[in-house]
């Protein structure tokens, strides 16, 4: 099944725990601290995988990373958990949904091997024998391993052709692109038969070739999700060139054709302005012969050279293709039709943070830096408790708790660990 969207939720692995140990060989006195750091936990890492052309992650959602391993004595390192690698077809667009509005961008991933890491895995905790001083010979102080990241992610789809075949449903676009190509989409006579976009390879000699995708067909209102538009205009964003089928049996053809290009426009500017090659199918019909004059009239008013095909009988569909081909060689790149867009954002200074009072007798600190530092340490041990209380004095945290007000015995809320005030 075809998914062009989806929401995901990713998280790295959490650093392994440093660890506090001494040595105690026989013959080794005053062996000192040998307690080592924990490894680095896993990335989480989207990579492009150029045979993919869904998002479809079979009912998955939730993607972890392996945490790094505990460290151990004679200052071993925890081994480093494994990174975690997540295929993406090309023109997949990440954004971060999680405590973002609108969305933030992260990237845009076109390239085969094009890799993006969305969460960093924690690094280990520092093991006891980092604490060692000339004043402190025995230090009972390590780190636990920094928490993982934890994100939402939205991935959007934006499929990579060449040459895009656009028009009202039923126009004939499907049977073009079976003909032109081994593509096989479904075709039958009546509207919405391609409910979702196909991609096809057309050969122009024994050398070329180019990537031709059909998108379903768009109705007016469609850049307002009227129809299917809206869920696959974005993919004509990624082509170079256009071919616009116009409908021979259609009462109107360039009322038609106006339409469609009023979507375009209005869903992004910038699709109006794509080369396009406009063909009027189904002239195999008597109809169609019958009005084939009159219509290239009416469209050359309005500036519009118009070929006759047949896409049921393959009628002109190579020189079609050629034509298409020939504006393919002076469209513009990918590149500058669809650039990958910058990611700006604010600087964020960690050591900030805010104070809250939840009710008379406790008070809510949160802050990047001090609730990452309450997640690394050890409560169990003197030594760290006493160094995470040397943090919140150096972060200012203390002054401005007692700034607030906040009296002895009073209970100060950090993430989900709660601690007693003493002066």
């Amino acid at each position: 099944m075809f998914k062009d969207e989806v929401e995901i939720q990713v998280l790295s692995g959490k650093g392994g725990d440093g660890v506090v140990h001494f040595r105690k060989e026989k013959y080794v006195p005053r062996g000192g601290p040998d307690g080592g750091d924990g490894g680095k936990g896993g990335d989480v890492i989207l990579e492009v995988l150029p045979t993919l052309n869904t998002l479809n992650f079979r009912q998955r959602e939730r993607f972890a990373a392996d945490p790094g391993a505990r460290g151990a004595k004679q200052n071993m390192v925890g081994k480093s958990g494994e990174d975690l690698i997540i295929h993406v077809p090309p023109g997949t667009v990440v954004f971060e949904t999680q405590n973002s509005a609108p969305p933030a961008l992260l990237g845009d991933l076109t390239e085969p091997g094009q890799q993006l890491a969305v969460c960093k895995g924690g690094r280990g905790g520092r093991g006891n024998a980092h604490f060692k001083s000339s004043i402190n010979q025995t230090p009972r102080t390590a780190e636990k391993g920094e928490p993982g990241q934890d994100k939402q992610l939205k991935l959007e789809l934006k499929l990579i052709a060449d040459i895009g075949l656009i028009g009202v449903p039923n126009a004939g676009k499907s049977t073009l692109l079976s003909v032109l190509t081994n593509a096989k989409p479904k075709v039958a006579a009546y509207p919405f038969t391609t409910l979702e976009p196909n991609l096809g390879v057309a050969a122009i000699d024994e050398d070329n070739s180019v990537v031709l995708g059909d998108i379903p067909g768009l109705i007016e209102g469609a850049h307002l999700g009227a129809g299917l538009g809206f869920e696959f205009l974005r993919h004509i964003q990624r082509t170079r060139v256009l071919i616009h089928i116009l409908d021979g049996l259609s009462e109107d053809p360039l009322a038609d054709f106006s339409q469609i290009n009023s979507e375009l426009s209005l869903f992004d500017s910038h699709l109006g302005e794509k080369p396009q090659i406009v063909a009027l199918n189904k002239i195999d019909q008597p109809e169609v012969q019958e009005r084939l004059e009159a219509i290239k009239k009416e469209m050359k008013k309005h500036g519009v050279r118009l070929l006759s095909i047949s896409a049921l009988a393959r009628t002109n569909v190579r020189e079609l293709l050629l034509q298409a081909v020939a504006a393919l060689a002076n469209a513009p790149a990918l590149e500058e039709i669809a650039p990958a867009v910058p990611v700006y954002r604010s600087e964020e200074d960690p050591r900030e943070f805010s104070i809250s009072r939840e009710d008379d007798a406790s008070w809510r600190v949160s802050g990047k830096a001090i609730e990452r530092a309450a997640a690394m340490t050890y409560w169990e041990h003197h030594g760290s408790v006493r160094r995470f209380q040397k943090l919140m004095q150096r972060l200012g945290v203390d002054d401005v708790l007692r700034e607030a007000g906040i009296s002895e015995g009073q209970v100060v809320k950090i993430s989900e660990y709660e601690l007693e005030w003493q002066d």
